[in-house]
């Protein structure tokens, strides 16, 4: 996955040294943070919550091994997560997740607010934002005792809120960028969810779909419009395609969750019989595995490299 991620990284810059999508002035990040949740956290010890890779002896957890999609931005600008700082570790880090395990999109306020009273944002930051994955499940949990016109409408209220924290955090000086949610109606859960009442008429991955897509719309209605800023990477789209034809990227296994352990346990020995984890799409039932983490990337690295 590492060598993969890396030779993407040299093809896009390659692609971005001209022609009419280069970037004007391309953009050097100082520092790079992180908002949103799992999917972006490391713990104090290195571990994440897709798949970890293990140290060459296969004994132990290698934070560097198996890196998440933050580490990997990061890394494009030559800095490091405080978290697996492995390569300099007397240089003060200049990578940071504010990531929490099981944040929603209110707590992205919270956690621009602890960079803002750390010290803040200026002009050469750049902010990874990825939330609102746990509002979907939570809202996704309220039905049948809450109508799902309701539902849909505060899954809209909360993209919004979430739009709002991204353009707050341009009025602090970081260029942002903003992934929206990956398609959880496609998830192994809400696969599950939809077997478990098929008998019922009523389609609950659909559903899960309607969700995700009413926190998606206002959150692309109301995040700024000004590539300058904020890239916005559809992370949504690309599941979809993937869901569809797997094979065209890279996946082996869209459907099911590889890993047997709970996360933030799961490592690449860990994982289902007749899975491969290189190219699975989930780590769990609602979690990205090592395939989806790497498809996030690409994304991002895209938004990284093409903005203005």
């Amino acid at each position: 996955l590492t060598a993969t991620l890396a030779a993407l990284t040299v093809a896009l810059a390659v692609v971005a040294c001209g022609g009419s999508t280069s970037q004007l002035e391309p953009f050097i990040a100082q520092r790079v943070f992180a908002v949103g949740d799992e999917a972006s956290v490391l713990t104090s010890d290195g571990r994440n919550y897709s798949v970890n890779g293990l140290n060459a002896a296969g004994t132990a957890i290698d934070c560097a091994a198996r890196p998440i999609w933050v580490q990997v931005i990061a890394s494009y600008y030559g800095l490091a997560l405080a978290q697996c700082n492995r390569s300099t570790p007397t240089v003060e880090p200049r990578a940071f997740t504010l990531a929490g395990v099981g944040a929603r999109g209110a707590d992205a306020q919270t956690q621009v607010d602890t960079q803002v009273a750390a010290g803040g944002f200026r002009d050469k930051d750049l902010t990874l934002f990825f939330i609102g994955i746990n509002d979907v499940l939570e809202l996704y949990a309220q039905y049948p005792a809450q109508p799902e016109a309701a539902l849909l409408a505060e899954a809209g209220r909360r993209g919004e809120r979430a739009a709002a924290q991204v353009n707050r955090l341009v009025d602090l000086g970081s260029k942002v960028i903003v992934v929206n949610l990956p398609d959880m109606g496609l998830s192994p859960f809400a696969r599950a969810e939809a077997a478990a009442h098929a008998g019922t008429g009523f389609d609950r991955a659909a559903f899960i779909t309607r969700l995700t897509r009413a926190f998606n719309e206002r959150l692309g209605v109301r995040i700024r419009i000004d590539g300058r800023f904020v890239g916005l990477a559809q992370f949504d789209l690309r599941t979809q395609q993937a869901a569809i034809a797997p094979g065209a990227f890279g996946c082996s296994d869209v459907s099911r969750a590889s890993c047997t352990v709970a996360l933030p346990d799961c490592t690449t020995a860990t994982i289902a019989t007749g899975i491969d984890a290189n190219t699975a799409l989930w780590a769990d039932a609602t979690r990205l595995g090592l395939r989806g983490q790497g498809s996030l990337t690409e994304l991002v690295l895209q938004r990284a490299q093409l903005n203005p």
